[in-house]
């Protein structure tokens, strides 16, 4: 009856559960499937998300300077948050009519949280504010949305039917239909032209009738829906006095508007005003896009920029949304509109990704030829197995630990991809020399691939241990910088520690099948 083989250390008992084991190569494909598995489904985004806390605090106070405002409303407001911990950072601004403050958390801090305290502070202390001041508007950042990951801007070609409103109106419909795309956040449209009748007041026959701007302004008031930016600018005799939203169904009902009565007789709105119905003429924000290819000049543009919750895949995202406007080509053709994808968060981050295996696979090659011409073709190809296995636990724990693959996951991958292999060549190493040695054929190979694992154990995992040690302190590191290199404290340790115990459980099993003893006579001495 033979003697049960013996193990001694950690790296020998594994290798001994796992040398005949029917299972190990089941264990094997199954990482495989489980590595790839995760890199497909993971979340993938260009950068780490940082987990910024804070918010805006506005507060009107209707005819305040802004001295008044700084001593009546910043200060007093600055004192109480300040009490609040975690708080950074607060900046002031006052203006006439209204104070601002932008509150900054210490970076790591939990928005949730600092958004419920920074709302109970300024709740709590509303007896505080001047008579007169309105009610506070309390706006905490979500930075998690405000970045978008896809633009698409939208421009009207020489032969489109439409204005510029017409075409606002479209992309408003396409933001529409895009509210089921799964995970989808914020939608915004940038540069549109908003709808509204234009009325612009002579002021010489404002003088004429003796009348007032104050006076046309409280007739108009009452027909308002939604008060848009108002500015008044004089130009040529003429005062652009404000729009009129969504109320009137056309101008001649505006024009037949009563503002006064002049000798008995009735003064029209169209007798002291030029009345036209089209694009808001208060607003300023105007894009313009360059056609690639092209020498044309700008086309200015309407842009719906779109967002995503936070660890979702920006790459699924970006394309179920291109998919969705493909359905609104048709609509585009027919009524002039072009469109041109500006920013695609989504290509970006798969590309990397993509880049990452292709690198990977040149990296596992260029190792494998090394080893041809230092151990042989059979270790060569151990250690290329290896090589995907061990990076597929690392994807597989970083998908169980709710995190994304971005660009400093892959520098992370990248980081460790001259480490990782170390374990797995020093295992296959030590086994291919004591298979060669002298009087190695009076022994059997189970024993002297247990005997040769044993013998690198405790040097192989103290090595492992201070590698992985170095990486710790990263951990730790706070602010902004501690956030965006999370990944790789937390990547690099698990791809290292996954490198030993996968040499320590394949390695030998694949050495007791692939590698070839020594002929007898041909053993040298160690």
């Amino acid at each position: 009856m033979s003697q049960p083989l013996q193990a001694h250390t950690i790296a020998g008992r594994i290798a001994r559960a796992f040398l005949h084991n029917p299972l190990t190569p089941l264990l094997g494909i199954t990482l495989l499937l489980l590595g790839y598995l995760a890199l497909v489904i993971t979340p993938r985004e260009e950068d780490p998300q940082i987990a910024i806390s804070g918010g805006t605090i506005m507060v009107m106070l209707p005819g305040a300077s802004p001295e008044e405002v700084r001593n009546v409303i910043i200060k007093p407001l600055e004192r109480k948050i300040k009490e609040i911990q975690g708080v950074e950072h607060i900046y002031g601004v006052a203006a006439q009519n209204m104070g601002m403050l932008n509150v900054m958390y210490t970076i790591g801090e939990d928005r949730e949280i600092s958004n419920v305290k920074l709302y109970d502070k300024v709740m709590q202390n509303m007896d505080q504010l001047p008579k007169g001041a309105l009610a506070p508007l309390v706006r905490p950042f979500d930075i998690d949305i405000d970045i978008p990951i896809l633009s698409v801007a939208f421009y009207l070609k020489p032969d489109s039917p439409l204005d510029y409103v017409g075409l606002t109106q479209r992309v408003d419909a396409v933001r529409s239909g895009l509210g089921g795309v799964e995970n989808l956040a914020k939608m915004e449209i940038k540069g549109g032209a908003t709808e509204q009748y234009n009325i612009l007041v002579d002021a010489h026959k404002l003088s004429f009738y003796g009348l007032s701007l104050g006076q046309v302004a409280v007739q108009l008031d009452a027909l308002l829906s939604k008060n848009p930016n108002t500015k008044l600018r004089t130009k040529e005799g003429e005062l652009v006095v404000f729009g009129v939203q969504g109320v009137l169904e056309n101008k001649t009902q505006l024009q037949h508007l009563i503002v006064a009565l002049h000798q008995g007789a009735p003064v029209y709105l169209q007798d002291i005003a030029t009345i036209t119905q089209g694009e808001a003429v208060q607003t300023f924000e105007r894009a313009y896009v360059h056609l690639p290819n092209s020498l044309e000049n700008a086309h200015r543009q309407v842009t719906l920029t779109l967002s995503k919750l936070r660890g979702s895949n920006a790459v699924v995202i970006a394309q179920e949304v291109l998919e969705e406007l493909k359905a609104w080509e048709e609509v585009f053709a027919n009524e002039g509109i072009g469109t041109l994808v500006t920013r695609n968060y989504g290509t970006r981050a798969d590309k990397a990704v993509n880049d990452l295996v292709s690198n990977l696979a040149v990296s596992i090659v260029i190792i494998s030829l090394l080893l041809v011409f230092t151990l042989g073709w059979r270790e060569s190809l151990i250690v290329t197995f290896l090589v995907p296995a061990i990076f597929a636990v690392t994807l597989f724990v970083a998908y169980l630990g709710d995190q994304t693959i971005n660009r400093i996951t892959l520098f992370a991958f990248l980081l460790s991809l001259g480490i990782l292999v170390d374990a797995a060549i020093i295992v296959i190493e030590n086994i291919h020399r004591h298979l060669q040695t002298k009087g190695s054929s009076d022994r059997s190979t189970d024993e002297i691939i247990l005997e040769a694992t044993d013998e690198i154990s405790a040097p192989t995992n103290i090595a492992t241990i201070a590698i992985i040690l170095t990486m710790v302190p990263m951990a730790f590191v706070g602010q902004m910088m501690g956030q965006f290199m999370r990944p790789i404290p937390l990547n690099v340790p698990v791809t290292i520690f996954a490198s030993l115990v996968i040499a320590y459980i394949f390695a030998p099993y694949l050495a007791r099948r692939i590698l070839k003893r020594a002929p007898k006579g041909d053993s040298h001495e160690v």
